[in-house]
């Protein structure tokens, strides 16, 4: 069984086209017109293993917060599409990734109860040409429109490209854990309510 999205958003801000399959290899494309945001989302995905394709144009001469947002809403409507009714996900996944002297925790549950906590400082407001604060408005759009429960939490780190990069990272290696298929139950969803 293949679980693969395929998400196109247009709005009077943002045309987004995005391709995500879950069981992957991390192979990518992506081209959000923002360097820093693209080389984010290539590390999440090749470290989720999840093939990833995203075509976004934006207003970036206002700022790139619309289109970071935005990639966030469509990649978060691509994992609940793709996850479909989630019989036989693992549901939880954890990951904490060093990057030199930054590390970063990431925990996920597929609860489908959309929640974000958040506990990431950044030393500096800019990282080339994109607002460090982004980083929260993503996954809050993300967790938001995937309904997962998501903990970011940064234990060290003062280089803010390696503090981005292993959140980034962290979180698509809990995502990988927790969207791999468990033998064990056999397709039934694991909940004790029945559904998710």
């Amino acid at each position: 069984m293949s679980r693969n999205a395929n998400i196109t958003r247009k709005t009077s801000e943002t045309n987004i086209s995005l391709d995500l399959e879950l069981d992957g290899t991390g192979q990518t494309d992506i081209k959000t017109g923002i360097g820093f945001f693209d080389h984010m989302l290539t590390a999440f995905a090749r470290h989720g293993l999840f093939d990833l394709t995203v075509t976004a144009v934006g207003d970036l001469h206002i700022d790139a917060h619309h289109t970071v947002e935005d990639v966030g809403i469509v990649l978060g409507q691509a994992f609940a599409k793709a996850l479909g009714d989630k019989r036989g996900i693992t549901r939880f996944g954890q990951a904490t990734v060093p990057m030199d002297e930054a590390l970063v925790e990431a925990v996920v549950d597929l609860s489908g109860r959309a929640h974000l906590s958040w506990s990431v400082e950044f030393p500096r407001p800019m990282l080339g040409e994109m607002d460090t604060q982004l980083f929260e408005e993503f996954f809050r759009a993300f967790t938001g429109n995937g309904l997962l429960t998501l903990h970011v939490v940064q234990k060290a780190g003062t280089n803010a490209h390696h503090v981005a990069e292993a959140a980034f990272k962290a979180v698509g290696r809990a995502l990988k854990v927790a969207v791999a298929i468990e033998p064990r139950i056999a397709g039934e969803i694991p909940s004790t309510k029945g559904s998710l």
